[in-house]
């Protein structure tokens, strides 16, 4: 029978949970890692990398296979495509129940529920997700292959993907709802630079048209108010993330407005043994490295506590 308890348990395996796995296993604590989807996270979905300090390049899929193999080496437990059904968080032994009826066991938890591509909410939308619409450059670019695509965002995410699109694209539009671009300098003068990239600024997509899949795009000018329908292969959605917390709405974990979940320096909730670390946090910035730095103090954090314990 497979042995349900332990030290401690990680709600989630992109950076900040392989993370705090790796060093827990190092640390002698046995730790389990739970994932309701791949290993990853959304690393995974990232073309290229190339900003991890000591590593010039690399794919977001090879970065988190590399953390995933770690993290076994050093004896931590992983198990994906496992969805959590309940939680429960406020007892000296919490106890996490997933979909097939097993129950897990650890003193201390670490949530690293990570976030997801936010989505612009507007008519058609829904309908055309996968069908023409997509937030992921890594797991379709390639279906677009000699087409017009357009790109919505401003932000570093949008720019560094559109730049990455090209690669399949014969030409990318960018829209963006400002004057200017929220990103770092040398992605701004990258998109700039590329002769397959157009902008279309002060601007919003109201409305996605077609039939069997997207064939179209109503965009406003929002200065003058000003619409007009341009015909179109692919939009990819880059707009930011929004945390996965929907498990803790039913939990005393304290959250922000926006969901977020509230923590101490330590990386540490309202609720004894209960940590937490990465994109579901309620903080600034959200980069893979700050990801890593937020599993490695939960991590460290949660080995002091059980170790008091």
């Amino acid at each position: 029978m497979e042995n349900t308890n332990f030290d401690v348990i990680i709600l989630g395996g992109g950076p900040a949970g392989l993370t705090a796995g790796m060093y827990l296993a190092r640390g002698k604590a046995k730790a389990l890692i739970i994932d309701s989807s791949m290993i990853g996270g959304q690393t995974i979905l990232t073309h290229e990398i190339a900003n991890y300090p000591g590593i010039e390049s690399t794919s977001g899929f090879m970065l988190a296979n590399t953390m995933k193999k770690q993290a076994e080496n050093f004896g931590c437990t992983i198990k994906s495509n496992a969805k959590v059904e309940e939680l429960v968080l406020e007892s000296n032994r919490k106890s996490i129940r997933i979909a097939n009826g097993e129950i897990y066991t650890a003193k201390a938890i670490i949530l690293a529920t990570g976030g997801r591509s936010r989505m612009l909410g507007v008519k058609g939308e829904k309908q055309f997700k996968g069908m023409g619409i997509s937030y992921c450059a890594t797991c379709d670019g390639d279906f677009f292959t000699g087409k017009e695509i357009i790109v919505v965002g401003g932000g570093n995410s949008a720019l560094e993907e559109a730049v990455s699109l090209t690669n399949y694209a014969s030409k990318v539009t960018i829209v963006h709802q400002f004057d200017h671009f929220q990103a770092f300098q040398h992605a701004i003068d990258e998109v700039k630079a590329n002769e397959k990239i157009d902008f279309i600024m002060e601007s919003q997509i109201n409305e996605f048209k077609g039939e069997a899949g997207l064939q179209a795009v109503e965009i406003e000018h929002i200065p003058t108010g000003k619409k007009e329908t341009k015909e179109i292969n692919g939009v990819f959605i880059f707009i930011g993330y929004e945390a996965q917390t929907e498990i803790l709405h039913n939990t005393a974990v304290k959250l922000n407005d926006y969901k977020e979940i509230l923590v101490d320096a330590a990386m540490q909730t309202n609720i004894e043994g209960i940590f937490a670390a990465g994109d579901s946090l309620a903080k600034r910035y959200r980069q893979i490295t700050t990801a890593v730095s937020d599993g490695t103090i939960a991590a460290l954090s949660a080995l002091e506590y059980i170790n008091k314990k």
